[in-house]
């Protein structure tokens, strides 16, 4: 398959025009498809850019959701939107705060879907972890979220839609007519890393993405955006081009035997096909590197032999390894390696010239942690409908 090949699932992404009302929902949309949406309801073509602009700001810098609260327009326009359009995020279904402040969120879609998102602080930033479909597609063995099939596409008023429901319970939306700098945010970040794989559901994460980066909107900066892969090589070069953020990818392995297992989609774009496309990637630089997550398995993959195949596999990648402690779940595969091994490891990529971070679980408690969303949902339902069948009630 060549670099530039277009990617193709049988998965469906709903249209924007929801059923209830018939009014159409004007998140997600690009300024262009926006601007066409106010023409074919009557506004001027003249006046259609300058209104798409007011509008943008009203609902993206300002988070406002009614039509009545943009003061700007006149009341016959306010009218006029309020019969056509709406403006519609996730709804929040269940909120969980994990003893070192991570949130967990689990919000429903349209057709009653539900999908977790994470906000995770610390010192220096907040990152919000968002997910791009409803399960998962690529089955990773020791991904819980990867034993969920996959249901279908977000749209992308349902991916930005993820960020501006974080930002409502931050309480993070200046005052009309002010902005807050990303310095001073409690969100600064955005990880593509949630349920899904988001280069699976390209286009609408590029629209979401150009929403969260527009600079009369959130505002938030191509570096302060991360999308994680497993790999899906084709779909590479068109996140540095058309959306430009920073690449993180779900490596985990220094074989192709082993990422076979760990990693299937590795059986379609091998490792060394993936490595070919990721030193051939636009963007690459020092100043931003390709981070390699690399989740750490007790005798799978964490052995000194293949701390020393990794750093021989990336050479010459401006990079930085990022080494996951296996989060477990019930009844998974694996183990998490022991902090000996993890260190020995990490200490064989520093020594190399590598960034080689470990990171700290965050939201265990709450099953926030990486790989694990949906998880707790899951199970939580089928032990009430368990429940319920015992004592004969039809749910």
């Amino acid at each position: 398959m060549t670099a530039n090949a277009p990617i193709t699932q049988d998965v469906l992404t709903l249209p924007r025009k929801l059923p209830e009302g018939g009014k159409t929902n004007l998140v997600g949309m690009t300024r262009e498809k926006m601007r066409q949406a106010l023409i074919d309801i009557g506004i001027p073509e003249k006046q259609a850019k300058m209104r798409v602009g007011q509008i943008w700001q009203w609902i993206y810098q300002w988070g406002k959701r009614d039509f009545a609260e943009m003061t700007n327009l006149s009341k016959a326009l306010r009218a006029q939107l309020e019969d056509g359009f709406e403006i519609a995020i996730p709804e929040v279904v269940s909120k969980q705060v994990s003893e070192d402040g991570t949130r967990k969120y689990l919000v429903r879609i349209a057709g009653g879907h539900e999908v977790e998102v994470v906000y995770i602080p610390e010192t220096d930033r907040g990152t919000l972890c968002i997910s791009s479909q409803v399960g998962c597609t690529l089955t990773c063995s020791f991904c819980h979220t990867g034993t969920q099939k996959l249901v279908r596409n977000l749209t992308a008023a349902e991916i930005i839609g993820q960020v501006m429901m974080a930002r409502d319970d931050l309480d993070e939306w200046p005052v009309p007519g002010t902005r807050n700098t990303e310095e001073a945010r409690l969100l600064s970040n955005i990880v593509l890393m949630g349920m899904g794989e988001p280069l699976y559901n390209f286009d609408n994460v590029r629209d979401a993405m150009k929403i969260a980066m527009d600079p009369e909107g959130i505002q938030l900066s191509r570096r302060r955006i991360t999308l994680s892969t497993s790999g899906v090589v084709p779909e590479i070069a068109r996140t540095a081009e058309e959306i430009g953020c920073l690449l993180a990818v779900s490596f985990h392995a220094t074989t192709d035997e082993v990422r076979d297992k760990l990693v299937p989609i590795n059986k379609r774009w091998n490792i060394e096909t993936l490595l070919e496309a990721l030193r051939a990637y636009p963007r690459l630089a020092n100043s931003e590197r390709i981070t390699f997550e690399y989740v750490m398995l007790d005798h799978v993959n964490d052995s000194k032999e293949d701390a020393h195949r990794l750093v021989k596999l990336i050479e010459g990648i401006p990079a930085k390894i990022n080494l996951i402690p296996f989060n477990e779940w019930p009844g998974a595969p694996y183990k998490r390696s022991s902090g000996n091994r993890i260190h020995a490891f990490s200490d064989i990529i520093h020594d190399a010239g590598y960034a080689s971070p470990i990171r700290k679980p965050r939201g265990e408690d709450i099953m926030a942690a990486c790989g694990q969303l949906k998880s707790a949902t899951e199970r939580a339902r089928k032990s009430r409908k368990q429940i319920e069948a015992e004592a004969g009630v039809k749910s």
